[in-house]
C-alpha cells in the first residue's frame, strides 16, 4: 500500500507519502531508485500532513487521501550513497565451500564446514531476518545457528552419510551436492520466484499461475519419487523407506485432523520429510539431497522453527476475519461535530473501535458504550471518514480486533454518507 506521492500535475513538488506506507515501494514510485536494480535513499519524517495526492508512476499507483494523518515522510535519492555488501559475501562464501569440497576426503568434515559457512551465509548476509542493527541479527543466528548444528548432525547421520561417505568424486560432489545446496540456500531468489506461498484453495485461486505451478510441482516430485524408489528397491531397501513414508503419512493426517489448527509444512519441514528418500549414492540423489539440505538451512536461518501446527490468526496475518460487523447508527449532525451512538455488541466481543481517517481514535466497553462518540472538524475542507470494528478480549490478555466497516464519510458540506455494506478493503 502507498498513500500520496508526487503530484501528478506538479511533480516538482517533494514527495510526501502517509507515514503507514511501504518504504521500499514508495521509494520505488517516488523514482529514488527502480524495482529491478534497488538502491537507497534518504527518507525525512515530516509529522502531520495533510492532502495526500494519489498518481501512477513507476508501475505503481498511489492512492489519494485528503484528510490529515499524523505521520507522514519524503524520499530523495539526493546525496545517498549505499553498496550491499551481500553479493561481495556470497563470492567468499561460495568460494571457501568450493575449495573445501575439492580438498576434504571426510564426509563429516565436509558436510559441518558447509553448514556453518551456508548458515551464516544467509542468516547475516543473502536472507536475514528484520532486526533494527546487525548485533540483533548476530544475536538471532547464534540463537537459531546452535539447535540447527544438532539437528544437522542428525540429518548427516541418518540421510547424508549414506550418501557422502566413501565418495571420491569430487568434482561431482562439488557441482551436484554443493551447487544444489546453494540453490536451496538462495530460496529467496530461487524458488521463491515460484507463484505459490501456501497451499489452501483460497491462496492457490489468488495467487495467478499458482494452481499451474502446483501441477508441474506435483508431477516433477511424483517422478522424482518414482525414480528413487526404483534406486531403493535396486539397493533392497525400499520396503524399509516405504514403511517410514506410511508412518510419516499418517502422523501428518493425524497432526491435520487437529480441529482449531491448520497443518502448514514450512519449507524447512518439507527439507526434513524429503531427506531420507536421498539416502542413495547416486548423481540425482547428490542433487536432490543439496538443494533439500539448503532449504532446511534456508527455512531455519530466516524463519526459525514455526510451528507445523498453525491457528488460523497466524496464517492470517493482517487478513480479513470474516467477523461480524457493528450496524453503524445514523449520527447527529451539527456545524462542526458530529456524533455517534455506539451499536449494539454481536456475542463474542467486548466493545468497540473506531477509526477517524485511518487512526483509532476511540475504544470502549462497558459503560463508554452507553454514552456518545463525538467528533469535531479540524478542517472544513477535507472529509472525515469513520470506520468502525468490534472489540473483544482474550482469556489469556490482551485485545483482538474483527473487521472494520467500509467508510462512513462526513463531507465538508455537512452531509453524511453511510458505510457501505460489506467488510473495509
Amino acid at each position: 500500500m502507498v498513500i500520496g506521492g508526487p503530484s501528478p500535475s506538479d511533480e516538482s513538488i517533494l514527495a510526501v507519502y502517509r507515514g503507514d506506507s511501504f518504504i521500499c515501494a514508495s521509494a520505488i514510485h517516488a523514482g529514488v531508485f527502480s524495482n529491478d536494480d534497488g538502491g537507497c535513499g534518504i527518507l525525512s519524517r515530516q509529522g502531520e500532513h495533510r492532502r495526500f495526492s494519489g498518481s501512477k508512476r513507476n508501475g505503481i499507483s498511489s492512492i489519494e487521501f485528503l484528510p490529515s494523518f499524523p505521520l507522514s515522510f519524503s524520499l530523495t535519492g539526493a546525496g545517498a550513497t549505499c553498496a550491499d555488501p551481500q553479493w561481495q559475501l556470497f563470492t567468499i562464501s561460495v568460494v571457501a565451500s568450493v575449495l573445501i569440497s575439492m580438498l576434504t576426503v571426510s564426509s563429516s568434515v565436509f558436510c559441518a564446514t558447509i553448514f556453518v559457512i551456508v548458515f551464516f551465509q544467509v542468516a547475516l548476509a543473502s536472507d536475514p531476518p528484520f532486526f533494527p542493527d546487525f548485533s540483533s541479527v548476530l544475536s538471532m543466528a547464534f540463537e537459531r545457528g546452535l539447535p540447527t548444528a544438532f539437528v544437522a548432525w542428525f540429518l548427516y547421520r541418518y540421510c547424508i552419510r549414506h550418501t557422502l561417505q566413501g565418495l571420491q568424486a569430487h568434482l561431482e560432489r562439488t557441482i551436484l551436492w554443493l551447487g544444489g545446496c546453494w540453490i536451496g540456500a538462495l530460496n529467496n531468489y530461487t524458488f521463491d520466484q515460484i507463484p505459490i506461498s501456501r497451499l489452501t484453495g483460497h491462496d492457490l485461486r489468488q495467487q495467478p499461475g499458482a494452481i499451474t505451478a502446483l501441477i508441474i510441482i506435483v508431477l516433477l516430485i511424483a517422478a522424482i519419487a518414482a525414480g528413487q524408489a526404483w534406486a531403493f528397491r535396486k539397493e533392497r531397501r525400499l520396503l524399509h523407506y516405504l514403511g517410514l513414508y506410511l508412518g510419516i503419512g499418517v502422523a501428518i493426517g493425524c497432526l491435520a485432523a487437529i480441529p482449531g489448527l491448520q497443518l502448514r509444512l514450512h519449507h524447512y519441514i518439507i527439507a526434513l520429510l524429503l531427506l531420507p528418500g536421498t539416502s542413495l549414492q547416486t548423481r540425482p540423489s547428490l542433487l536432490y539431497q543439496g538443494i533439500l539440505f539448503g532449504l532446511f538451512i534456508n527455512g531455519i536461518a530466516r524463519w526459525g522453527y514455526a510451528s507445523i501446527l498453525q491457528t488460523a490468526e497466524v496464517l492470517r496475518e493482517d487478513g480479513q476475519l470474516g467477523s461480524a460487523l457493528p450496524q453503524v447508527l445514523e449520527p447527529v449532525l451539527q456545524s462542526q461535530s458530529i456524533s455517534f451512538t455506539m451499536p449494539a455488541l454481536t456475542s463474542g466481543f467486548d466493545g468497540i473501535s473506531v477509526l477517524v481517517n485511518d487512526v483509532e481514535r476511540f475504544r470502549g466497553s462497558g459503560s463508554l458504550l452507553q454514552s456518545m462518540f463525538n467528533w469535531t472538524r479540524t478542517s472544513i475542507d477535507d472529509p472525515v471518514f469513520f470506520r468502525f470494528a468490534f472489540v473483544g478480549t482474550n482469556p489469556l490478555g490482551g485485545i483482538w480486533h474483527g473487521d472494520y466497516t467500509k467508510p462512513g464519510t462526513w463531507y465538508p458540506n455537512g452531509t453524511w454518507e453511510h458505510p457501505a455494506q460489506g467488510t473495509n478493503r
